[in-house]
């Protein structure tokens, strides 16, 4: 039996990258999957489509979380989906993965800059979680994805690294909060993975040397290995896990 058969997961970015990997990989081993997109439909339904014909059962959500009531549309798209397939609501895994690059050092940041960082990596998670409660399933697990940036001194990504460090915060807090409901809460930490944010460093030599000379193994990361961590920390191999930042960077700056 595949270890996350029967349960249910929304991952919110999934369209691509990351949470496009986490969402495959989810599926996989045997999750339902909700795969949120933020505007871009025909992404999302090649992901759907893929896990579907790898014999698994994926639907689409699309809600842009910057946006008033985008939260409201994620569930209500969520709920109307589920209740067609399960005749209710409830699901049990949630992956905070939405999110974009930021490069702006102290001297570049502006009110508007800081303002949409904080609002999709901290306020939309939070807000996330808060309507997903009443929906997890006790045992449920909650994985929020937030970056080794939090620990690595990086000046020109300094709104993402304080919003990441947000995260880690938030995550410690609501594993405590959420424990006496069995629902784990962690955060995975990547380091640069090849992704469509890290599409300019790995697009010059210089960057691709930067970026493989951080990690203890002299390369970069795929999105594949950042999912398979995902799913263990979906999976009931992670019950006695709650509360903890894994780093996910291949030991870069160790």
């Amino acid at each position: 039996m595949k270890k996350l058969e029967g349960k249910i997961a929304l991952v919110t970015g999934a369209s691509r990258g990351i949470g496009r990997a986490i969402a495959l990989r989810l599926a996989q081993e045997g999750a339902m999957v909700a795969v949120h997109y933020a505007s871009n439909a025909e992404l999302a339904d090649v992901v759907v489509q893929q896990i579907r014909r790898s014999g698994g059962d994926a639907f689409a959500v699309g809600a842009d979380l910057l946006e008033q009531d985008g939260i409201h549309q994620l569930f209500s798209g969520m709920d109307a989906a589920l209740t067609v397939r399960t005749g209710g609501d409830q699901f049990d895994i949630l992956v905070n993965n939405a999110g974009r690059g930021q490069y702006r050092t102290i001297e570049d940041i502006t009110s508007e800059s800081l303002d949409e960082v904080l609002d999709l990596h901290v306020k939309a998670p939070i807000l996330i979680i808060q309507q997903a409660l009443p929906r997890l399933r006790e045992g449920g697990s909650i994985i929020n994805l937030s970056s080794a940036v939090t620990r690595i001194a990086l000046p020109n990504v300094l709104g993402y690294s304080v919003s990441k460090g947000a995260v880690n915060t938030f995550t410690h807090v609501l594993a405590q909060h959420l424990g006496a409901r069995g629902i784990r809460v962690n955060a995975l930490l990547p380091g640069i993975v090849e992704t469509d944010m890290n599409a300019d460093t790995l697009g010059t030599a210089e960057g691709r040397e930067f970026a493989a000379g951080l990690s203890a193994f002299g390369r970069w990361g795929q999105p594949e290995e950042i999912a398979a961590m995902a799913a263990f920390l979906a999976s009931p191999d992670s019950r006695w896990v709650t509360g903890q930042l894994l780093d996910a960077s291949g030991g870069s700056r160790l």
